[in-house]
């Protein structure tokens, strides 16, 4: 692998956290009008239909060089977007009915606790870590602590799907890590979001009542949501995490809960209390620390290395 290589993804990695980050305040918008099962589920099929010209084309490509189709992997990609877009809809609807009851520049710093879980999971599949790792769990609990839980000691139910939310996005970003490097990119984010579309789909007419009128008031949220979030940067997400190890990509995606205060300031006017500034500052420390505990020596600088 060049290094060229590891700096489009990483590149690649971070516009996609720019556009996570300012969705969240989309999201936020698209509440307002829609329920979320129903914003998910529209946002989710425009990403999948969104991608459908360039699955086109890359197969028309691939058939003008005589690449014939496997029978292997075509089940590949069937499995796994499968399981993506199984655990995508659980992840990003839990996240959809958390952003109702709180700001999203703190549903985003909520979110990327993820970053701290997946070297956790990652322990679990042999994966190495360091030491430094809990030091990071127990500064990312004070940080959380700081973010959710008032002066009366209670925690808002907003804040508790978003946590629960994070561990399922933990484990699409390691179904993405093995299912992404063994099947094409685009095709696995396609039915990913096909599976979370049809998924949502199915909640939204059986516990919402969506109307044309309130999606159409929401449509600019939607696009945005659907066709940048979902079909642009998932797919860079899965492209990238082919040429980037696991903690690198997590580290590069947490971002999106900087760009996610950002824009909540600039769009929604949403400005943090001190504790919920302490608390993220906090939080993205843990991030820091996670990363460097799950980085190979040989992937750290000299004078950091232990």
């Amino acid at each position: 692998m060049t290094t060229r290589t590891r700096h489009t993804g990483s590149l690649m990695l971070l516009i996609a956290a720019i556009i996570w980050g300012s969705t969240f305040v989309a999201q936020s918008m698209g509440a307002v009008y829609l329920q979320p099962f129903t914003f998910q589920a529209l946002r989710s099929l425009m990403g999948a239909f969104a991608l459908l010209p360039l699955i086109l084309v890359m197969n028309r490509r691939k058939a003008k060089q005589g690449q014939a189709r496997e029978a292997a992997h075509t089940k590949d990609v069937l499995i796994g977007g499968t399981l993506c877009g199984l655990v995508l809809f659980i992840a990003i609807n839990l996240q959809q009915f958390g952003l109702v009851e709180t700001s999203a520049g703190k549903a985003g710093f909520i979110t990327a606790l993820y970053i701290v879980i997946v070297p956790i999971y990652g322990l679990f599949l042999g994966h190495r870590a360091r030491p430094a790792l809990w030091l990071a769990v127990l500064i990312a609990a004070v940080g959380l602590y700081l973010l959710s839980v008032t002066e009366r000691f209670t925690i808002g139910r907003g804040d508790v799907l978003l946590i629960i939310g994070a561990f399922f996005f933990s484990v699409q970003i390691l179904l993405v890590d093995h299912y992404g490097a063994r099947v094409d990119g685009v095709q696995l984010c396609a039915v990913q979001f096909l599976v979370c579309g049809f998924l949502s789909g199915a909640a939204m007419f059986v516990f919402e009542t969506p109307t044309l009128d309130n999606v159409w008031k929401a449509i600019g949220p939607l696009l945005y949501a659907g066709v940048l979030s979902s079909g642009v940067a998932f797919t860079l997400q899965i492209l990238a995490q082919r040429t980037t190890p696991p903690a690198i990509a997590s580290l590069l995606m947490s971002l999106e809960a900087v760009f996610a205060v950002i824009t909540g300031i600039i769009v929604l006017r949403e400005m943090p209390t001190l504790r919920e500034v302490i608390g993220s500052l906090l939080m993205f420390i843990a991030i820091l620390f996670a990363q460097g505990a799950t980085l190979p020596k040989e992937a750290l600088p000299a004078d950091t290395a232990p």
